[in-house]
């Protein structure tokens, strides 16, 4: 079991995150910080965390300042940014200073379980649709060297599953996608278990990550 610690200062926000969290039996709340410095003093006090999950923004010092430390100080916990902010310089500043991963809070709950265990087992996460923004980025610099229809046909990928696949890179909702391209929810929730099948993926996040591996979606 996954034992994290929860580093917000705003206490409506860490009781709804160990809500979530705690709905999995692979995490445990081993206890909560309104700010990085109770963070720190919790860790030298108290019995240490396998993960941390901290904002940015709070008073005093600020998240990514607490994962430079703790990288330095504790490099075995597992640490993450959980924050509101959307910015791929923030993204980028917080993974310079040694962070796991970085997450949004508007990240579904599915999502959100994954990304933490996916990090807790040694690995890097970011939230799929920032995922998305850093390769649109990186694509302005790296020539299309993989024909996506060649891709596509290896993986029985049909033109209008590349359409609904294009649209749930966005993070639209069954329901808003079948509105977009005029199908009814259940036949779009059908494509997406079949995009899903197909490329042997477990969840959405997964999907968009192995589609932009891929270049399925470019």
């Amino acid at each position: 079991m996954c034992k994290i610690l929860l580093v917000d200062d705003h206490e409506v926000v860490r009781s709804g995150i160990r809500l979530l969290l705690e709905s999995s039996p692979s995490f445990y709340i081993i206890g909560e910080a309104a700010s990085a410095e109770d963070a720190l003093l919790f860790i030298e006090q108290q019995d240490k965390p396998d993960f941390i999950l901290s904002d940015i923004n709070m008073s005093g010092m600020d998240g990514i300042s607490l994962v430079r430390i703790m990288k330095k100080v504790y490099p075995h916990i597992k640490i993450a940014i959980l924050s509101m902010i959307e910015e791929i310089d923030k993204v980028a500043e917080a993974f310079d200073a040694g962070a796991d991963g970085y997450l949004s809070k508007s990240t579904e709950i599915q999502e959100l379980l994954f990304g933490i265990m996916h990090m807790y087992e040694g690995n890097k996460y970011v939230t799929a649709f920032l995922s998305v923004r850093i390769l649109d980025g990186y694509r302005n610099f790296v020539p299309n060297r993989i024909d996506r229809a060649a891709v596509a046909d290896h993986y029985g990928i049909t033109e209008r599953e590349i359409e609904v696949l294009m649209l749930i890179s966005e993070g639209l909702t069954n329901s808003e996608i079948a509105e977009r391209i005029f199908l009814s929810t259940r036949t779009v929730e059908g494509y997406r278990q079949h995009l899903m099948e197909k490329t042997k993926t477990k969840n959405t996040a997964d999907l968009v990550r192995f589609s932009f591996q891929h270049m399925l979606l470019q």
